[in-house]
């Protein structure tokens, strides 16, 4: 199948996305994308953040095809090693947290997220920020701030209140007005929004607030999560712990999973059945986590996110572009629209990407990226704004 077949059998099959790229890649290798006319590109996108540890890492693909070859899957209705060993590692990689309930994706982990909340207050309303992003299945998507999502199934959706992100002020003054809030989600850095971040004490401060109306905090770390910021956790950096926090995206390494971690005093809560599905925990799956997780403890990568995030910051003082975000999770503000450029360094074979905010370029580059790549791109980048 040629380049132009591939692009015109997706669009006359699939259903409407993402408007595409017009470029069919064909193989993968570290940093690196190559298409099928054998251009090479460096992606500092991930696909969505996903790549931590950049493309076909062989680990992981060794430790996929090795499930594959034994047992591909069968339901959590039975124990296996791999699950095991997985839950395990991520439980005591994830520092403060005592159980893990496995799912496929962001969005499920955010819904299920959802509903523990429900559960261990017994109330009924959920509070969300500003720019807030959490999915697109409908307990996600009503928490998700951006309108133009919301609006075609709005009827669908429970009502949810919004608070402006970083104003912990405003939230004690919602949490005073109502006695129904279940539990307050949020993304500690507003990846889509231009990746949008408070300072320390705010993270610190809506502990405390939720914990003073009973209310459950929930991190969507789909984004922030699995060492991407240099903790394991968002939380853990800036020295606090929510209730549940969510995790997909860099957890299988481009295998779909996702998980909610909790503690004891809300997995206590649970009875068989409470939570389930199908393809969660998959043995597959649970391969691909276990191999990324071990990657990411045995190579030190957590503190090579940090690493990337300062050479950034160094390459581009004094040139006027603020970087936003922290680790591997960044963003960039031009002077310029975001688009225009983002098509130019595509030319040129630098994958990155745009956000909501129409200046603000994201980076999420694979935390394997040798130290020179991003002082490369800066340079690149100084070009174009």
């Amino acid at each position: 199948m040629t380049a132009a077949d591939c692009i015109a059998t997706e669009d006359r099959y699939e259903a409407a996305t993402y408007a595409r790229w017009p470029v069919v890649f064909e193989r993968g290798e570290g940093i690196h994308l190559f298409d099928t006319a054998g251009k090479r590109y460096v992606d500092l996108y991930g696909g969505h953040c996903v790549a931590c540890l950049g493309h076909s890492p062989q680990h992981v693909v060794a430790a996929i095809h090795r499930q594959a070859t034994e047992l591909p899957f069968y339901s959590n209705l039975m124990y296996h090693p791999s699950r095991a060993r997985a839950a395990r590692k991520l439980v005591e990689m994830a520092d403060g947290f005592d159980r893990v309930f496995f799912c496929n994706s962001g969005t499920e982990a955010n819904e299920n997220a959802i509903k523990l909340a429900f559960k261990a207050t017994g109330k009924t309303r959920m509070v969300s920020t500003v720019g807030g992003w959490h999915g697109r299945t409908l307990a996600s998507l009503s928490v998700t701030h951006t309108w133009k999502l919301r609006e075609p199934v709005a009827f669908a959706l429970p009502e949810v209140d919004f608070v402006p992100f970083g104003d912990a002020d405003a939230l004690e003054r919602l949490f005073v007005e109502r006695d129904d809030i279940a539990g307050f989600i949020l993304e500690p850095i507003q990846s889509i929004s231009g990746m949008v971040m408070a300072d320390a004490a705010y993270y610190r401060r809506i502990r405390q607030i939720c914990d003073r109306h009973g209310v459950i905090l929930i991190f969507d770390e789909i984004q922030t999560g699995v060492g991407r910021t240099g903790t394991f956790t968002f939380g853990e950096g800036v020295g606090m712990r929510p209730d549940l926090v969510t995790l997909a995206k860099s957890l299988g390494s481009g295998f779909p999973i996702g998980a909610v971690l909790m503690p004891e005093r809300i997995a206590g809560l649970l009875k068989n059945g409470d939570l389930g599905s199908t393809f969660a925990g998959g043995m597959m799956a649970m391969a691909a986590c276990e191999a990324t997780l071990d990657a990411i403890a045995d190579q030190g990568l957590m503190h090579h996110v940090a690493v990337l995030e300062e050479e950034m910051r160094k390459a581009l003082a004094g040139s006027g572009l603020d970087v936003l975000g922290k680790g591997a999770l960044l963003g960039v503000a031009l002077p310029v629209a975001a688009a225009p450029v983002v098509k130019a360094l595509f030319a040129e074979g630098w994958i990155t990407g745009t956000s909501d905010h129409p200046n603000v370029i994201r980076l999420m580059p694979p935390y394997i990226t040798p130290s020179g790549v991003l002082t490369e791109f800066a340079q690149v980048l100084r070009h174009h704004v």
